[in-house]
């Protein structure tokens, strides 16, 4: 067992014996209460289902095994020269719950490492997509076409022990993030850059490697670093996140569910939105002829949208009353890199006016910025123009925070999940309706 695997199997199993007592012991306490309006509004703040790898308040923002965005930032152990921290030492912090040291982050960086080769096989099938595919296309097909490299599918027929599901699990999912990086860098050159593709780097971290591989410079390698921690995880209840989960709850394997995830991510309700406000933005900057708007100018035009029946793309999220964290650190490192870009001048003034005209018209309930609202902006400064490669980027950060969730819930044994369903009828004569 690497010194990597042994400090989560330590995890576990000082894990296991809470979950067994709340099942044993408490499994009739009430947690929550249903209405039908939640029922039929898509579960919406249903308490359902566990993770200890994140939690998203309705105030701080997401917090990963505690933390805030900021106190994640802070104190992890950053590349040397950079402002980032390493992403492989964020996936030990999701993992274990643990603060990594530099010899911790150098477990993972020698994990992924030597498990980064892509089969030939993968590529090929990539290349035989038709080129004008959308790119979440070629990376899900990339993803399932390597299912035949699941270790948890040859032991689990050889017979394993349902404690041992988690080991499997990890080598898969290990096998599948090392790989991820070079197989998004690749789609990338492959649909946009005319098929040159750039190789991978030997003992460079993900950051540098991705960057380098994508063929943009320096300071890319932060912002893919930035990126991919910050859109990790974001609970279990998003689309992609509970896919993922559930997929893998049938135990199905990690190229499965994480194809699966994937394919969630995909929708314009989910993971399309930050290119869909980038778009939009465009479209602002083309109606004001691309000068930078005085804030009258610009609430004229937003009061102008909301007039028109139409929405500010980028502004509120189900979940949070307060401006995303996620959005304050891409803004943060936007004022020191990208102060004089004008789509950004866009953005910091959007930032300023669309919060009070929102709360003015009082229709919103988190009148406040979403992730979405500045993450296409950063790539697109950087030369990564390419609208529909973005879900690619949210996708390969979101596997870090899946994979490491069903890691967990195999270790602790969560069973497949099987919600209950009610018909109209049903609802109708709960709410007294007479037919």
């Amino acid at each position: 067992m690497t010194a990597l695997k042994e400090k989560l199997f330590e995890k576990i199993v000082a894990w296991r014996p809470r979950t067994a007592r709340l099942l044993k012991e408490f499994s009739e306490v009430k947690v929550d209460e249903v209405n039908i309006g939640q029922i039929i509004g898509g579960m919406r703040d249903i308490k359902s289902m566990t993770t200890d790898i994140s939690y998203l308040d309705p105030q701080e923002g997401i917090r990963f095994r505690g933390l805030t965005i900021p106190e994640v930032l802070e104190k992890l152990p950053k590349v040397p020269g950079s402002e980032m921290p390493y992403v492989e030492g964020f996936f030990f912090f999701l993992l274990t719950g643990d603060i990594p040291d530099e010899k911790d982050i150098q477990l993972v960086v020698n994990e992924f490492e030597s498990r980064k080769k892509v089969p030939e096989y993968v590529f090929d099938v990539i290349r035989a997509i038709p080129i004008d595919s959308h790119p979440m296309t070629m990376l899900s097909a990339a993803i399932i076409t390597m299912q035949r490299e699941s270790v948890f599918v040859k032991r689990y027929e050889n017979g394993l022990n349902k404690n041992d599901y988690w080991d499997p699990t990890y080598e898969d999912s290990l096998n599948l993030m090392a790989k991820l990086p070079e197989i998004a860098a690749f789609i990338y050159r492959l649909k946009y850059k005319n098929g040159s593709v750039i190789p991978s780097l030997n003992n460079a971290d993900w950051g540098e490697n991705f960057a380098h591989m994508m063929g943009v410079s320096e300071p890319y390698d932060d912002v893919s670093r930035l990126y991919f921690i910050l859109h990790s995880d974001h609970e279990s209840g998003n689309v992609s996140a509970h896919t993922g989960h559930l997929v893998a709850s049938a135990l199905s394997d990690i190229y499965y569910s994480i194809s699966a995830m994937l394919n969630g991510l995909a929708g314009p309700l989910h993971g399309l939105a930050n290119q869909e406000v980038l778009r939009w933005i465009q479209d602002v900057m083309n109606k004001m002829g691309g000068k930078i708007p005085t804030e009258d100018e610009m609430k004229k035009f937003v009061w102008d949208t909301l007039k028109s029946g139409h929405v500010i793309p980028g502004f509120g999220h189900a979940v949070l009353r307060k401006t995303d964290p996620r959005y304050m650190a891409q803004r943060e490192f936007s004022l020191k890199h990208l102060h004089e870009d004008p789509i950004f001048k866009y953005v910091d003034m959007l930032y300023k006016v669309v919060p009070p005209i929102l709360l003015e018209q009082g229709k919103a309930k988190n009148p406040w910025p979403n992730v979405d609202s500045q993450s296409g902006v950063i790539q697109w400064h950087y030369g990564v123009k390419e609208y529909d490669f973005y879900t690619v980027l949210f996708g390969v950060g979101r596997a870090l925070g899946v994979c490491a969730n069903i890691i967990w819930a195999r270790a602790l044994g969560y069973p497949l999940e099987r919600p209950k369903s009610l018909t109209t009828d049903m609802l109708e004569e709960i709410a007294g309706i007479k037919k």
